[in-house]
């Protein structure tokens, strides 16, 4: 079982851990030993039990802070999961009816006949043109 020294608020302390698991004491004792240094900056040079407890408490305070969040996202979590559960179980929305208009066909008819009647008509216009010499009355 390997020992690791590691420093809390200015302190040195060798602690055995499980093998492979240094990195993770040492990180341990970074969070331990940043607590630490902020009481020690804020109330001085403290019996080395009462720096330790003060620091475990103030980390166990935020531990406890993250916990309360986390269950909240968790909660949120599941009522997004519930609600998106019930989206996919729910029936299919029932189809929109669209018209489109159609034209009757006599509208269609008639339009064709007016458009034949406009083309005769500039056809004769052109003819009258032609025969009286190609000007227009307004072209003076």
């Amino acid at each position: 079982m390997p020992e690791v020294d590691i420093e809390i608020g200015g302190r040195t302390f060798q602690v055995a851990c499980q093998e492979g698991e240094e990195h993770y004491l040492q990180s341990a004792a970074k969070m331990l030993d940043d607590e630490a240094s902020a009481l020690i900056s804020q109330i001085g040079r403290i019996p080395e039990s009462r720096m330790l407890l003060m620091a475990g408490l103030m980390l166990a305070d935020k531990t406890a802070g993250m916990q309360d969040k986390l269950r909240e996202a968790e909660d949120r979590m599941a009522e997004k999961e519930a609600e998106l559960g019930q989206l996919r179980n729910a029936p299919a929305p029932e189809p929109e009816r669209i018209e489109v208009p159609v034209v009757p066909p006599s509208v269609s008819d008639t339009l064709a006949e007016i458009a034949a009647r406009a083309e005769a008509l500039a056809e004769t216009v052109e003819e009258k043109r032609a025969e009286s010499g190609g000007a227009t009355p307004n072209e003076g």
